[in-house]
């Protein structure tokens, strides 16, 4: 398991390395630690943005899933709840495309946690 704090947009890429490399020193495949990262940015920066507050990171990886949990201590979170976008619409996206590529989403007050169901490799 990997925890840090992003508490400003240029540290997030600096931040998210060590867990990109642990997902790839344990043989997740390259598509899904793209996914991760995708995924972990836009809930990152969308706690940094909407919330201007740091951004509580914590991810981990099993055999079937890897797991991303992103919190906030703020108290006003109604920003980060909203429900899925239109494709087409201008904002939200980033919402649209983790609801996406997640396997399953949980929300509860300001946190964020996701699943990305693991692709097999050729074994």
């Amino acid at each position: 398991m990997i925890r840090f704090k992003v508490d400003n947009l240029k540290n997030m890429n600096a931040c998210l390395k060590p867990f990109l490399d642990y997902l790839r020193s344990v043989d997740v495949d390259d598509d899904d630690v793209f996914d991760s990262r995708l995924v972990s940015c836009e809930l990152i920066s969308n706690v940094l943005k909407h919330l201007g507050e740091a951004a509580d990171f914590e991810g981990s990886v099993n055999a079937d899933n890897i797991t991303i949990s992103v919190t906030s201590e703020s108290t006003d979170c109604s920003k980060l709840n909203a429900g899925l976008p239109d494709v087409f619409s201008e904002s939200g996206r980033g919402l649209y495309i983790i609801k996406a590529i997640c396997s399953r989403v949980s929300a509860e007050g300001c946190s964020v946690k996701v699943c990305i169901k693991r692709r097999k490799g050729d074994d």
